[in-house]
């Protein structure tokens, strides 16, 4: 089983060797590692639905070893991931065939996620988890700084500080529970929880936790990554970080909501609310959005709001959450299938494009049959319209909150509050039937307002995709409808399957998803997307002009979280640190107590040997010339000691290495070079720390030495 996770990271070792001698080879092998990877899949796929549960443990120290697990859900997610990886690796080799410089840097943190993505799926423990969370948060920032403009940059910097941010308080939510239940095991902590005493630091828990796993999620409010990465990563990599990147999340939400919260109201509630928040803040999101990549980044902040919404029905209704987990788990698979396919289509129009505005792109898609029913797949799937996937995980949760609804009401309680999450649910899923088909209408029906434009796009027909890229698209798209068709057949067998990871219950019946009380609430949804697209995108968003139309930005940018919330409120917070840690400065020590103190030690040493009248005038002469050292050298004084100073130019020696390394696409000789470049000046910088430290104690003999010569004279 450790196969599915150190494979894929030892073939991008052996990917990026090769590259450097053939990039056909290193495609070809990159291609056929994630083939290998995706039949090692299947290998234990097989086991498990024959009855087996595999189960690995590499030992560590203090008890913190790295364990995995096969199950029903870890086998399906990791099956989903060895397809979305393959997919996107026979899109990869058109799309980055031109215009596109560090293939071979790509392609290495490729496989890297995807073993490090395997890691976190597979884990069976919450320190497994962590270790290889925070591995493809690093691995996966590549892809956001990949283009390395200002705006990848920035983005980058965006991802890379809530990743971190994320995983920082999420470590600590982890120290805390282990240190409060005695385990990280996810097996061991529904039990655990339950016997601790003190809920509080549970709680303190927990919540750290999920600001970790909801980070990477795109849960509202750590979501302000989300839609700023996507728009300027490859499209092969938006697909991989909206499809399964945020499932990671997703997955260490399942484990806290289902494990130490499995019935508790309290926590169901609040997820809910956040749930409730992120699915239409992204679906509002997208509505006013004008580009095709960033619409796509901004629904999928809201559908994990969907899935999140399953998951907080399924702590609401304790044993009776049947409808709602398997709904939940449903949502996240069909998320992953219709990302893929809407992100490929969008690589598509970019490659040949290579713009992404909806004014710019507008009529790509006429004539071009095979991209317009793979957009289409993904688009009705995503809409929930019945016949398609999409639509039984919708109904399934939707259901769950009736259902709670009437539970609260056979009981003598309101359920007000929870009618008005139903409208929610159902308004959100309302917009995002108007969003996508304004960009289905966009690609498809609309002529460019630019007549040439318009006439270059139709040449292209039949000649947009290579063969690979073609197939990647069919194969994912056909999916939506199979799996939809017959839904008790597929999807039920599916939610069957893997349901045991969230602790679904079982239905009572047979879920008859075709009669008119479970049609009702998607009838409801694509209503209210209608309506929001005639009455409100085209009326409001889009601009006639003649046989065209234009698409208007009309969000206020002063909405950006990013920009009026936490960047101001993370440098408040450093320019406070900053004056705090300025006490201990290296300049202002040196200029405000070692200089000071230097003279007026100096000064009171040769003031006392005066007065005694003991001093000769070649002591005076020394200690003038000590004087003259001591101003000469106090510029060279370091806050530490040799080993900080050496530890640290050693790892700047080492960090100047790897950048010339892994980071620049050069030959092979020249990265050697580069290397040993870098450590011989991380060498030379280490000896002029040694030969200042060197300075520095010179001048302490000395002044060690002046005042013995002083206390022997006057003794």
């Amino acid at each position: 089983m450790l196969f599915l996770v150190f494979f894929p990271m030892i073939a991008a070792v052996v990917s990026y060797l090769i590259g450097r001698v053939s990039k056909t080879a290193r495609d070809l092998f990159m291609m056929l590692s994630c083939g290998v990877t995706l039949a090692a899949v299947g290998y234990f796929l097989s086991g498990v639905i024959a009855g087996q549960e595999y189960v690995s443990v590499i030992p560590g120290m203090c008890g913190f070893g790295l364990s995995f697990r096969l199950d029903g859900f870890r086998v399906l997610y990791a099956l989903i991931g060895g397809v979305m990886w393959l997919m996107t690796a026979l899109l990869s080799k058109q799309y980055f065939a031109h215009h596109y410089h560090n293939r071979n840097r790509y392609y290495f943190f490729f496989l890297m996620t995807l073993g490090a993505t395997l890691g976190v799926f597979l884990s069976d423990d919450l320190f497994t988890t962590f270790i290889f969370f925070e591995i493809m948060s690093f691995t996966s920032y590549t892809w956001v700084a990949h283009d390395e403009t200002p705006g990848a940059m920035r983005a980058a910097e965006t991802y890379l500080a809530v990743a971190i941010i994320g995983g920082m308080v999420m470590l600590v939510g982890l120290f805390l529970l282990k240190y409060t239940v005695g385990t990280l095991a996810i097996g061991e902590l529904h039990a655990a929880c339950a016997a601790a005493a003190d809920k509080t630091v549970i709680w303190a828990a927990s919540l750290c936790i999920l600001c970790g796993f909801g980070a990477k999620a795109g849960m509202f409010p750590m979501h302000i990554w989300l839609p700023k990465a996507h728009p300027v990563a490859p499209a092969p990599a938006s697909a991989l970080l909206s499809g399964i990147l945020t499932k990671s999340g997703i997955f260490g939400v399942i484990v806290v909501s289902a494990n130490i919260f499995r019935e508790d109201a309290a926590w169901g509630n609040m997820l809910l609310v956040l749930a409730l928040i992120t699915m239409l803040g992204g679906a509002v999101l997208a509505v006013f959005s004008t580009n095709l990549k960033r619409t796509l980044a901004c629904s999928s902040m809201s559908q994990i709001g969907f899935i999140l919404t399953g998951i907080a029905m399924s702590c609401l209704l304790g044993h009776d959450n049947a409808l709602a987990a398997r709904g939940a788990l449903l949502y996240m698979l069909n998320h992953s299938l219709f990302k893929l396919i809407l992100f490929m289509a969008a690589g598509v129009v970019y490659m040949n494009l290579h713009k992404l505005e909806l004014d710019d792109v507008a009529g790509f898609g006429r004539g071009k049959w095979l991209l317009h029913f793979a957009f289409l797949m993904g688009a009705v799937g995503l809409m929930g319209v019945p016949l398609f996937s999409g639509y039984v995980s919708k109904t399934l949760i939707h259901e769950g909150i009736v259902e709670y609804v009437h539970h609260l009401e056979a009981h003598g309680h309101s359920g007000a509050a929870y009618t008005v999450a139903e409208w929610v649910y159902l308004f959100s899923g309302g917009l995002t039937g108007a969003y996508m088909i304004k960009l289905y209408i966009c690609l498809f029906w609309q002529k460019n307002k630019d007549h040439l434009t318009q006439t270059m796009f139709k040449a292209k027909n039949g000649k947009y995709m290579t063969p690979l890229s073609a197939f990647a698209l069919t194969v994912s798209a056909v999916l939506v409808p199979l799996l939809g068709v017959k839904p008790n057949a597929t999807m039920d067998r599916i939610a069957d399957f893997a349901g045991g990871f969230l602790h679904a219950g079982i239905p009572a019946h047979e879920v008859h998803y075709f009669t008119w009380v479970n049609l009702k609430g998607s009838c409801i949804s694509i209503a209210i997307g209608l309506a929001v697209y005639l009455l409100f995108i085209r009326l409001v968003l889009m601009k006639r002009e003649g046989d065209s139309v234009t698409h208007k930005n009309l969000w206020p940018a002063k909405l950006d979280m990013e920009d009026r919330l936490y960047r101001p409120a993370i440098n408040g917070l450093l320019a406070i640190g900053g004056v705090v840690a300025s006490i201990g400065d290296e300049r202002l020590l040196e200029k405000y107590v070692y200089v000071p103190v230097i003279k007026a030690l100096v000064f009171a040493g040769t003031f006392a040997a005066r007065v005694a009248g003991s001093l000769t005038d070649a002591v005076a002469v020394t200690a003038s010339h000590l004087w003259l050292s001591v101003h000469r050298n106090i510029h060279h004084l370091h806050v530490g000691n040799f080993f900080t100073e050496a530890i640290g130019k050693t790892a700047d020696a080492v960090a100047e290495g790897l950048n010339h390394t892994v980071l620049q696409e050069k030959p092979l000789r020249h990265h050697i070079a580069g290397f040993l470049a870098g450590v011989w000046e991380g060498l030379l910088n280490l000896y002029r720390a040694v030969s200042h430290t060197m300075s520095y104690a010179l001048v302490l003999f000395a002044f060690g030495l002046l005042a013995t010569i002083v206390y022997l004279l006057t003794y």
